[in-house]
């Protein structure tokens, strides 16, 4: 799996779990939407995912994680987190992701007029592993409004959100806004989001371990 070192993969099941039995919570209820102007907005419903340390544990295990390489200038450097795209006809690794596939496509279904479709997992193995500032800007999305829906399992992370070229999508005076994800909880950006802003989620000196972060996104958009 190309892990750098050792890495500590104990779990911490989230202190706001009160079951032990993994589910989905109701989408809508305790849901945010942040309203970012010129038709971004971004949804943070937390602990969606409820007694998810399971799911951490074996997506951990049984993904069959693929290390990157990318030419960066005049070398080529290894991507700084492990990855596995599953398109719209593979089947997913854990029935649970079908399962928060299909919840999210049913309660967006009137705002996004098609269901999720494919699921990309990112491994950020400790601090050092991140995703600089981007936009999922491939495909249909450079040019309409679409919706990624991210769920967040095991260690805590910030996702940091800006507007693109540092101008617009945000209130006034407002340069870039965190978002603390927690082990089960739910980031929909939507609307113009990608267009307009760049996503990231920063390297950290703190003592964190491993963080798995499931995509689902509309086919046609990556």
């Amino acid at each position: 799996m190309g892990y750098r070192g050792r890495m500590d993969l104990a779990l911490q099941g989230s202190l706001l779990d009160l079951t032990d039995e993994m589910t989905l919570r109701d989408v809508g209820t305790g849901l945010r939407r942040a309203e970012l102007g010129n038709g971004a907005w971004v949804d943070v419903r937390p602990g969606w995912l409820a007694a998810g340390d399971d799911l951490f544990t074996s997506l951990l295990r049984d993904v069959p994680w693929h290390a990157e390489r990318r030419q960066m200038y005049d070398s080529v450097v290894a991507v700084p987190r492990l990855t596995r795209f599953y398109g719209a006809d593979e089947r997913l690794p854990h029935p649970m992701l079908a399962i928060a596939r299909d919840a999210l496509s049913a309660h967006y279904a009137t705002e996004l007029g098609e269901p999720f479709a494919t699921a990309g997992l990112c491994l950020y193995r400790d601090g050092h592993d991140s995703v600089a500032w981007h936009g999922d800007r491939v495909g249909r999305s450079s040019s309409h409004d679409t919706m990624v829906a991210i769920l967040s399992l095991g260690s805590a992370r910030v996702l940091a959100l800006r507007p693109r070229d540092g101008v617009g999508a945000l209130p006034s005076g407002v340069k870039s806004l965190r978002f603390p994800l927690a082990h089960g909880d739910l980031v929909v950006m939507g609307g113009s989001c990608q267009r307009r802003c760049d996503h990231a989620i920063p390297k950290t000196a703190e003592p964190v371990g491993p963080r798995i972060s499931v995509q689902f996104r509309v086919a046609g958009v990556r």
